[in-house]
């Protein structure tokens, strides 16, 4: 692997495309860490050191801006405009027939698609830095009211420039990850979100060795190894179904007779579930603030803001495993793969083509789906889990969102640069 490395920056382009790719790293985690004009600092960051952030419901937002967020940094949205508006555009082609057109339409479709997103990216963003900025006018962004504003005057017009300027800041990032896609080596936002959720782990795992020692600091780096192996070996794992394809006479040419596979992943949804949960798991939290003197409230703020109680952990593993159906029902058509199999002369050993190619694509897909889910809803719960074992914070970084993440883009970049490697005969990085 490491001889692999050598030859990755021994190739010039190769070299070119990894070092622009870490120059434009560097920008955006110094764009994560200027304070936004119009925010007091030194506030915000004496409320950071005492643990305020940690109180906080914004911790899926704060950990895709790699903790820029709670700082109301120039990044502060990070990249989760982008991932909702994404998802949004995902969920709608299978609604709306105009979406569903332009996906088959290629690559002017999915560039018609694409240019949706950012609109919608940009609308998002600004929704999502008025609300920030409300809280943190009336200073419930890092938890509780005493704290006073976080900005540096309640003026409207210091209101507006902090919303611009995290507006302006998630256009930058988008732009950013089209440049890494684009003159670097490929999957631009992908490396960006990694990159935020990397940040977070030196001091997350120093706080743990801080609060609780080197032997508690040690079982947990052994633990999130166990857990980085365990979740790598499920990322690659399969079910692949052959097909095969008839001859067939074009004019003088033979074409067909080749076999095939469709592979269908045991982990089909990714990490939409699991952020789908939490997102969920958010409202009934978010709307107990507006009414904290309802007997309903008092109940949510007992039992679903802490990750630590017994009714939040069964809530969020059965979300998880519900949206992991969910997502892969609509991202995963059977009876259009079976059609396409159908239309180029492919069919599966033993199974006649079209109906009966889509139910047994069915067939095989819910019964994958199903340790699918429960291995997202448990490493989803791994975080939780180490709550009341280690006693560690909700910043736990083995598990949950963040090792989702961190081991997918990781294995997708390293798949990007064997690529590479293989067209110039040299060996991989996977063997």
């Amino acid at each position: 692997m490491l001889s692999a490395f050598v030859n990755a920056f021994r190739t010039p382009d190769l070299r070119r495309k990894l070092l622009f790719v870490l120059f434009i790293i560097a920008l955006f985690r110094l764009g994560s860490t200027i304070p936004a004009p119009g925010v007091d600092y030194v506030k915000v960051h004496q409320l950071i050191g005492e643990g305020g952030a940690q109180q906080s419901l914004l911790g899926l937002v704060n950990l895709f801006s790699g903790g820029a967020l709670l700082k109301l940094t120039v990044f502060a949205l990070g990249i989760m405009p982008y991932i909702t508006a994404s998802i949004i555009l995902q969920l709608l082609t299978v609604v709306i027939p105009r979406l569903e057109t332009l996906k088959k339409e290629g690559q002017a479709g999915t560039a018609k698609i694409t240019q949706y997103t950012r609109y919608l990216t940009l609308g998002l963003a600004i929704l999502q830095s008025t609300g920030i900025v409300a809280l943190a006018r009336s200073g419930e962004l890092l938890g509780g009211s005493g704290n006073g504003s976080l900005l540096i005057d309640d003026k409207l017009s210091t209101m507006v420039l902090v919303v611009i300027t995290m507006t302006a800041g998630t256009a930058t990032i988008m732009w950013l990850g089209e440049l890494i896609t684009e003159r670097g080596i490929g999957n631009g936002m992908s490396i960006l979100i990694f990159t935020s959720v990397i940040s977070a782990f030196p001091s997350a795992l120093w706080n743990i060795k801080n609060s609780q020692g080197w032997s508690v600091f040690a079982i947990v780096i052994l633990l999130g190894l166990a857990i980085i192996a365990a979740v790598i070996f499920m990322e690659q794992a399969q079910r692949r179904i052959p097909v095969q394809y008839a001859r067939r006479m074009v004019g003088r040419k033979m074409f067909g007779g080749t076999s095939t596979y469709i592979p269908l992943k045991i982990n089909q949804a990714g990490v939409i579930p699991v952020i789908f949960a939490s997102s969920l798991l958010y409202l009934p939290a978010l709307a107990s603030q507006f009414h904290p003197n309802a007997s309903w409230s008092t109940w949510v703020q007992l039992n679903l803001v802490k990750g630590d109680h017994p009714i939040y952990m069964l809530i969020y593993f059965l979300l998880n495993v519900f949206f992991t159906y969910f997502y892969v029902a609509i991202t995963f058509n059977p009876e259009e793969v079976s059609d396409n199999m159908k239309k180029y002369g492919g069919f599966v050993p033993g199974i006649r083509a079209g109906r009966p190619t889509q139910d047994y694509l069915s067939y095989v897909l819910s019964r994958i789906t199903f340790p699918g889910s429960l291995y997202l809803g448990i490493v989803a719960l791994v975080p939780l889990i180490a709550l009341v074992l280690v006693n560690a914070n909700q910043n736990f970084p083995f598990g949950g969102t963040s090792l989702l993440i961190m081991v997918g883009v990781g294995l997708d970049t390293i798949k990007q640069i064997e690529s590479q490697l293989q067209q110039r005969h040299y060996e991989g990085f996977l063997r």
